[in-house]
C-alpha cells in the first residue's frame, strides 16, 4: 500500500522559464538511468525478494519510494519551468546556433503533447523503456545494478547542474545530487555486506568443478601491445581468492569451423557457387 504526501520532499522552483532546460531535464526523468528507471527498477527488486530477507526488502521499497518523490520533483520543475515561458524564448534559442545544433531548442510537444507538463520520456521524446531495468532476483547481481544506474544518474545531474544559472533549479539539484551520493554509498555497503556472506562471483551458487578452472582467472592480451598487463587484474590475488594470470599472445585452442551446406529448401546461397571463381577474381 502506498500514500501520497501532497508536499514535495524537496523545493522544485525554478527563478525563471525555460523551456530549453525543461527539455534537458527530460533526461534524469525519463532517460535510460532517470528517477523513473531507478524507482521502478527498485520497486520490482523488492517486490521479487523471496525467503527471509525483510532488511534488503525495505532497502529497496524505501528507496524505490523516494525514488518516486524525485519523479514528482522533477515534473513539477519541468512544469514550472515551462510555465508562462514567452514565444520570445523559442526563437532566442532557435538563434542560438550551439542550442538549434545540439537541441535543437525546446521540445514541442511540451506544448502540443502534453500541455506544458513533463513526460515520461527522455530529452529527445524517446519514450521511457521498462528494458532499462534489472530485477534478476540475485540481490548481489541487482545491488551492483543499482550502483551503476546511481553512478550514471549522478553523473547526468552533475552535468545538469553545470548547464544552468538559475538558482531555483541548482537548488534542487544540489539535493539530488546529495541524495545520489547517499544512494551510491547504500549500494556498495549492501554489496559490500554480502559479498562478505557469499562471495563476490555471481551466482556465488554456481558449483566451480562445472567451469573450466584452468581459465577463470586468465587475462587474455588481444590488444597491440602490454599495456593491460601493468594493471592488478593481471598479477597477484583477484578477489575471489585465485590468483591472476596473464597470456601476451593467447592461441586458439579449436579448430577453424565448417558447417555443412544448408539443405535446398533454405535457399542459402549454393555450395557450387561459393567455391566457383567469378569473372573479377584474380587467378590463383
Amino acid at each position: 500500500m502506498f500514500f501520497h504526501i501532497k508536499e514535495l520532499q524537496y523545493h522544485a522552483k525554478p527563478e525563471r522559464p525555460d523551456p530549453v532546460y525543461a527539455r534537458k531535464l527530460q533526461e534524469v526523468l525519463g532517460g535510460q538511468f532517470g528517477e523513473i528507471t531507478v524507482a521502478m527498477q527498485y520497486l520490482f527488486q523488492g517486490w521479487n525478494v523471496r525467503g527471509d530477507g525483510a532488511a534488503y526488502k525495505d532497502l529497496l521499497m524505501d528507496t524505490a519510494t523516494e525514488e518516486l518523490a524525485h519523479v514528482e520533483m522533477l515534473a513539477t520543475m519541468i512544469a514550472r519551468l515551462l510555465d508562462g515561458a514567452p514565444v520570445e524564448t523559442l526563437e532566442d534559442a532557435a538563434r542560438d546556433p550551439l542550442v538549434a545544433a545540439i537541441l535543437g531548442g525546446s521540445n514541442p510537444q511540451h506544448a502540443i503533447v502534453t500541455g506544458l507538463g513533463a513526460a515520461p520520456t527522455d530529452s529527445n521524446g524517446y519514450p521511457w523503456n521498462s528494458r532499462y531495468t534489472i530485477a534478476s532476483g540475485n540481490l548481489l547481481a541487482d545491488f551492483r545494478a543499482n550502483l551503476n544506474a546511481e553512478s550514471q544518474g549522478r553523473l547526468q545531474v552533475a552535468r545538469l547542474y553545470e548547464m544552468t544559472n538559475d538558482r531555483g533549479v541548482k537548488d534542487m539539484l544540489s539535493w539530488l545530487l546529495a541524495r545520489d551520493t547517499m544512494h551510491q554509498n547504500q549500494w556498495m555497503a549492501a554489496i559490500c555486506d554480502l559479498e562478505s556472506k557469499e562471495g563476490v562471483i555471481v551466482p556465488t551458487t554456481f558449483p566451480k568443478q562445472l567451469e573450466k578452472q584452468e581459465v577463470s582467472h586468465v587475462l587474455f592480451n588481444f590488444s597491440r601491445g602490454e599495456a593491460s598487463a601493468t594493471g592488478p587484474w593481471a598479477h597477484g590475488p583477484a578477489p575471489d581468492g585465485g590468483v591472476f594470470q596473464y597470456v601476451a599472445k593467447p592461441q586458439p585452442l579449436a579448430p577453424e569451423p565448417h558447417l555443412p551446406p544448408a539443405p535446398p529448401y533454405i535457399f542459402d546461397t549454393p555450395p557450387q557457387v561459393l567455391n566457383m571463381k567469378g569473372p573479377h577474381q584474380p587467378p590463383m
